[in-house]
């Protein structure tokens, strides 16, 4: 690429609230500014705008990502802005925006249209409205998981088209053996006081079915029984559609006998915290994820972490620490599994896996190796 080439990168997703996603979308638009491009990003907007904007980057507030036949209004509009814009590089991150983004890109000319990349950065449910994240000239997977799942379930996507980059982690944010200051653990055990003095088992997710918070249940019950002094932490918030379940979680805890052993602490900013602080990190998703940066995260602070062996949790234990992988949904197993670690815990190694520099860098290069030399107009 010559070397004073400056690319305008726009990125799209539904909104910039929380989430993976949502930190990828920052990170890549602040390593773009350092670079001296231009990086531009269209949501619906959210908490994360602030910082986004600090960053150097441009924020356009659009309902980009609401489910609804009005969204395909959007793509004249996004056509218009991309012209107006000059865009060089499109990448979507959701899947309707994706598809507004699709809609106007396609009806462009190929010779001076946007290069259009899309991230695959989940196993989504397989049908038409899902391929869009496959129809990139680039498709990042976030995962050997995640790129195994688009070989198999959309085989006519070319595998030279799919570039696999892990998402990162940022060493100075997560440095190995971190601990968070004396008064904020003093503070957290006054609000959770059944926790102090125990070994703590940690479950961090959003409340759903998905995430196995019954199978950590059942797994706290049989490391009491044991005799093990273990106390568990639910770490999540439940959306509004998510209450009768969370509802349905107390009662099996109450009912459990077990309400001095496990605390729900609700959605917390603090999640690195709590996890510095946790004897083991737990991921017990029933359903594959496609990446596991929570687990990713937890590794690199240092902290014994173990999740049933599938997905891209499975593929992280099995690089960093594979004394933590469990069998997929035997709960016995699993049981047997944890004492050990907590009766004789195994180090975690201190190591630079998984950085967030090779992710923002890599990405970089599948833009550079996109954009059109130089620019043709066709003004």
């Amino acid at each position: 690429m010559a070397e004073d080439k400056k690319l305008t990168v726009l990125q799209l997703l539904p909104a910039l609230e929380s989430g993976g996603v949502e930190r990828g979308t920052l990170e890549v638009a602040h390593t773009l500014v350092g670079h001296g491009h231009r990086a531009l990003v269209i949501s619906a907007g959210g908490r994360l705008v602030a910082p986004l904007v600090a960053s150097g980057a441009e924020h356009f507030a659009w309902p980009i990502g609401r489910k609804s036949l009005k969204t395909l209004l959007l793509v004249g509009k996004l056509r218009k802005f991309l012209l107006e814009q000059k865009v060089d590089i499109i990448h979507a991150r959701s899947r309707v925006p994706a598809w507004i983004a699709w809609l106007a890109w396609r009806g462009m000319n190929p010779a001076t249209r946007p290069r259009f990349v899309t991230t695959v950065h989940g196993l989504y449910g397989v049908n038409r409205y899902s391929r869009i994240m496959t129809l990139g000239e680039r498709v990042i997977a976030v995962s050997n998981t995640v790129r195994d799942y688009i070989l198999r379930e959309y085989p006519d996507t070319e595998p030279t088209r799919i570039h696999v980059i892990h998402r990162g982690v940022d060493g100075d944010a997560y440095p190995h053996g971190w601990k968070p200051d004396p008064a904020w653990q003093q503070a957290f055990l006054a609000q959770f006081p059944h926790a102090a003095g125990k070994q703590l088992l940690t479950l961090p997710g959003r409340i759903t079915r998905l995430k196995g918070h019954e199978d950590f249940i059942e797994l706290i019950a049989r490391l009491k029984r044991r005799g093990l002094p273990v106390h568990g932490l639910i770490v999540g918030g439940a959306s509004a559609s998510k209450q009768r379940y969370l509802q349905k979680l107390r009662y099996r805890v109450r009912s459990m006998g077990l309400e001095a052993d496990i605390s729900f602490t609700g959605q917390r900013d603090d999640l690195k915290n709590i996890l510095a602080i946790s004897n083991l990190v737990l991921s017990l998703s029933t359903q594959p994820e496609s990446f596991g940066r929570t687990t990713l995260e937890a590794l690199r602070l240092g902290v014994p972490t173990a999740g049933y062996d599938h997905g891209g949790v499975g593929e992280i234990l099995r690089a960093v620490y594979p004394v933590g992988l469990l069998p997929l949904g035997d709960v016995d197993s699993a049981a047997q599994r944890i004492a050990r670690l907590l009766g004789c815990p195994e180090t975690v190694p201190a190591g630079d896996f998984f950085p967030l520099q090779a992710m923002l860098e890599q990405t970089l290069a599948v833009y550079e190796d996109l954009a059109p030399f130089p620019r043709r107009s066709d003004e």
